[in-house]
């Protein structure tokens, strides 16, 4: 076909919708390790989690063996208003960097929220409000998956409470008025307003906070408050299940033109968008259909993937939730307070961790300064502000297409860009006055927090 058949955006119709998400630990030979009960240190049961989370919810938490789930006619309608998104060839780019290359980006950032958090947190949020639910709680870093989560609860009418990571809570006040907006009540984490918030403010004074101190607090407030249950925006299985309409769309768009990716590249700091892109082309890869280069590109001041281990750990610092095997970079690590994105969790999801561990997939990390430098060349010629997160795979698409230039190869790019980075002006301000820093945890740092892992016998 010739190349100027393929146009600048591949659209789907609302008929190409994905009818159902597809789960990729049916293809898994080597399923994820199952989340354990720190208690007892024996596998958690629907019945365990249920003061937590959601009951259907848990039900795509814990299978392992359907292939397929479908997405409600609900949740389809829902999706209509933003979805499907665009599939982008980066035309412009490829000039610039004068390369044989093929780069293109699905582009989430075209909702509300700004980004791709959306995708779950209207699912989450349809089956809290089936279940009969007065409202769900939950921590949110950067504020995508909180401000996404908040739309979704207005949507459906249920109350959202959020407790923001302190920093960004501190850094981002508008994303912070957008969830205000849509009616959620925003909390900077860690705080004064539960137990285990105070319990860290004692054992850390003037901490920034962390994802893991936020979803401590949100645990805590959705188990101590009746017809609540809490939900999270990136690592469970449940959400890389919702998120995999990213990747299905992609694949249905590539097909028609009958493209074929090389290299797949996704920003990694739970696995959500990562591994809702990846999805299908993973799936034909665990089957043999397909191979692919896929890799995972995550911030050099929380390097779970390439400097954490594989090990089981608790999901959050206050050490109340159940322990997943992922490679973490222990619980009570907390990432430098510049580093400007949302990738600050400190492990990984239990499905990328296995398939990384297997070899299906890469990693690499990526300091701060060389991923804004990355993301102002894509603003300049893209046209997209892009959010600081999808800028991590921006900077390794862009070095994949000049090693593409070097050597003459016409490989095929595909990267994730999974919002807009308007609420994030504050760090492209700190990058253009040359006062952006990076602090990259010592080998001291590491150790000293992976020492802290939970010991199983």
């Amino acid at each position: 076909m010739s190349e100027k058949k393929i146009p600048y955006k591949i659209y789907l119709t609302e008929n190409e919708l994905p009818g159902a998400w597809y789960n990729m630990r049916a293809d898994m030979k080597e399923k994820p390790a199952p989340l354990l009960n720190p208690g007892t240190g024996k596998p958690l049961t629907e019945e365990e989690l249920s003061p937590v989370f959601c009951d259907e919810l848990i039900r795509q938490e814990l299978d392992n063996d359907t292939p397929y789930v479908e997405i409600p006619e609900e949740i389809r309608d829902f999706y209509k208003m933003y979805r499907p998104s665009p599939l982008v060839r980066a035309y412009c780019l490829e000039e610039k960097l004068e390369t044989p290359a093929k780069i293109y980006y699905k582009f989430e950032g075209n909702n509300t929220s700004g980004s791709h958090k959306l995708n779950s947190a209207i699912a989450q949020a349809y089956y809290a409000k089936k279940q009969g639910l007065k409202g769900v709680t939950t921590e949110t870093g950067a504020g995508q998956w909180g401000t996404a989560l908040s739309m979704a609860c207005s949507y459906f009418g249920l109350d959202c409470k959020v407790y923001m990571v302190k920093v960004s809570y501190e850094q981002k006040p508008f994303r912070r008025e957008v969830m205000r907006t849509y009616g959620a009540s925003v909390v900077p984490s860690p705080s004064e307003s539960t137990e285990v918030g105070r319990k860290i403010l004692k054992e850390h004074p003037g901490t920034t906070g962390s994802l893991g101190c936020a979803i401590s607090e949100a645990v805590e407030t959705a188990t101590k408050n009746p017809g609540y249950r809490y939900v999270l925006g990136s690592v469970l299985n449940q959400v890389l299940l919702h998120q995999s309409v990213i990747g299905l769309e992609t694949k249905t768009a590539l097909d028609k033109y009958g493209i074929k990716p090389d290299i797949i590249i996704g920003c990694a700091g739970g696995g959500s968008n990562l591994g809702g892109l990846i999805a299908p082309f993973m799936g034909e890869k665990l089957r043999g259909e397909a191979d692919y280069r896929i890799i995972a590109v995550e911030p050099a001041s929380c390097p779970s993937f390439t400097r954490g281990v594989f090990a089981y750990d608790f999901c959050d610092t206050g050490m109340i939730c159940p322990l997943a095997k992922m490679y973490t970079l222990g619980s009570s690590f907390i990432p430098s307070p510049n580093h400007a994105g949302g990738l600050r969790f400190h492990g990984m999801s239990t499905i990328l961790s296995q398939l990384y561990h297997d070899g299906f997939m890469e990693a690499i990390s990526v300091e701060q300064i060389p991923v804004f430098e990355a993301a102002e060349l894509f603003a300049r010629t893209e046209g997209i502000l892009p959010a600081p997160e999808s800028s991590h795979a921006i900077r390794a698409a862009i070095d994949e297409a000049v090693r593409c230039r070097e050597t003459g190869e016409e490989k095929t790019i595909l990267f994730g860009l999974t919002g807009t980075g308007y609420f994030d002006l504050v760090a492209y301000e700190k990058f253009h006055d040359g006062k952006m820093t990076d602090e990259i945890p010592t080998d001291e740092q590491l150790a000293e927090s992976i020492a802290r892992l939970p010991k199983l016998s």
